[in-house]
């Protein structure tokens, strides 16, 4: 049976300010009505595959849960990281955790943020790969190149494989060529994009895995000895993998095994590595223009303009970038979207927390909107699911307002109950142990008013806590 493993760590920085470290690119919608990681899980309709184990860091557990909720593929099957170690160990306790379950699986290693727009194609060559993969090989995906790209790397293939005419023998790996090497490889027919998409057993890759780096094997196998099961979540020691050498897959297998096969797909994949890779992809208008929000242009052509609240307007604009978002605006040529990552690294150096987090940020419980600030207060439209509660906790710096104006509250002050519903509030003082509560069939929608000395999110107390947070 196939095991889809689904690669959802990364915080990357080149699709900033949509993207941010709290909400990277795998779980936001970025080309259809699904996030990255929806879309993923998604394109396997078809398959003949167990539901997909997904690998992700700690602090992105709750919103990769609530996408798998959303389209029914959540099943204890999210695999927590401590901290990144790059995808041969993470690929490395998702094997170690199929066998520990009594099961040898064929997995199949897929990153969750790429985009593949023909998904009969991916899913031809997932049946070559299968035969292969159940042959005792290593499969890896090379794209067929549609240009001289030099943002990715290259697999070189070698002779054709003795069980199909459609895969070839791994010759070698090669690192992102320059540009004149690229030209070369694409018009040798003979190189393949290195996709980062895998299919192996198991038993294999890890028996591989303890002939060429068994210090990372050795590792993983001490941090899925000591999980621990939370909710939806498999917790491994984080000790014991914190230790764990970070390598990627290509530099500690795939490289050096004589098992490597490479399977040539052609899906129209993009890894959706900058803006300008966004707008190729995206369907445009006559003017070669993408517009996402309420986008209004004069004389304008082959922009990507995308509007989260209120109007975009451009006029004159040529091959440009435009990004709004509730708390910052990004302006860029459509050639140098690479250096994005140096406005991100001018914000981490001016403590600003933009690349870090969004203004609306998502709880297990709902997400709420930091909507006001100032000196001494701060404004925030928080939003409960039906069911969900917040920690019961206490506020030794903020005094704070709650206004319900959809749905109904149950709140509770120093063990005092009440129901609030529309246009009802409630005071907290400083210190009180409270917690908030929607015990409707309804989202519950409040504005809390927060005012005081000091207003950081840091200033709370956490008695109690269904999610297991502190």
């Amino acid at each position: 049976m196939l095991l889809p493993v689904i690669i959802a760590g990364g915080t990357g920085s080149r699709l900033w300010p949509l993207s941010r470290e709290l909400m990277p690119k795998q779980f936001l919608k970025l080309y259809t009505d699904s996030t990255m990681l929806q879309a993923t899980v998604q394109r396997l309709q078809g398959v003949n595959a167990k539901t997909p184990l997904v690998i992700c860091n700690e602090e992105h557990r709750f919103i990769a849960a609530e996408q798998l909720r959303q389209i029914n593929k959540l099943d204890h099957n999210i695999i927590l990281e401590p901290e990144g170690r790059n995808t041969a160990p993470a690929i490395a306790l998702a094997a170690l955790t199929a066998l520990n379950q009594g099961q040898d699986p064929i997995l199949l290693v897929l990153a969750a943020d790429h985009v593949i727009q023909n998904n009969l194609a991916f899913h031809q060559a997932i049946t070559i790969a299968t035969e292969l993969a159940t042959a005792g090989q290593l499969v890896t995906f090379g794209i067929v190149p549609t240009a001289p790209e030099t943002g990715y790397g290259y697999i070189q293939r070698g002779a054709v494989c003795q069980n199909t005419e459609q895969a070839f023998y791994v010759s070698k790996f090669v690192e992102k060529p320059n540009k004149d090497l690229a030209l070369q490889y694409l018009s040798s027919g003979q190189y393949y994009w290195n996709s980062g998409m895998f299919m192996f057993k198991a038993s294999i890759f890890l028996a591989e895995l303890r002939k060429f780096r068994p210090d990372i094997l050795a590792c993983c196998e001490k941090a899925i000895a000591n999980t621990e099961s939370d909710l939806d979540f498999i917790r491994v020691n984080s000790g014991a993998f914190a230790a764990c050498p970070a390598e990627s897959i290509d530099y500690a297998v795939m490289e050096k095994t004589n098992l490597a096969v490479v399977v040539p797909m052609a899906a129209g994949w993009s890894d959706v590595g900058s803006w300008s890779s966004l707008w190729e992809i995206s369907d445009k208008d006559a003017a070669g223009n993408v517009h996402l929000g309420q986008v209004f242009q004069h004389s304008s052509s082959e922009n990507y303009v995308f509007a989260e609240t209120g109007i975009v307007a451009t006029v004159g604009l040529q091959n440009a970038i435009v990004i709004q978002t509730k708390d910052a605006v990004l302006v860029a040529a459509k050639d140098q979207v690479q250096d994005v990552k140096n406005i991100v690294q001018q914000l981490k150096n001016a403590g600003r927390s933009e690349h870090f987090i969004h203004r609306e940020v998502y709880r297990p419980w709902g997400k709420y909107d930091s909507i006001d600030h100032g000196n001494r207060y701060q404004v925030k439209h928080i939003s409960v699911k039906p069911g969900e509660k917040l920690s019961i906790q206490m506020h030794h710096h903020r005094a704070e307002h709650w206004i319900v104006v959809h749905g109904t509250a149950k709140v509770t002050i120093n063990e005092q109950e009440q129901l609030l519903t529309e246009n009802q509030s409630v005071y907290i003082p400083i210190g009180a142990v409270h917690s908030l509560e929607n015990p409707g069939k309804i989202p519950l929608e409040l504005i809390e008013v927060q005012s005081g000395a000091y207003l950081g999110e840091d200033d709370i107390v956490r008695f109690s806590d269904r999610y297991g947070r502190h």
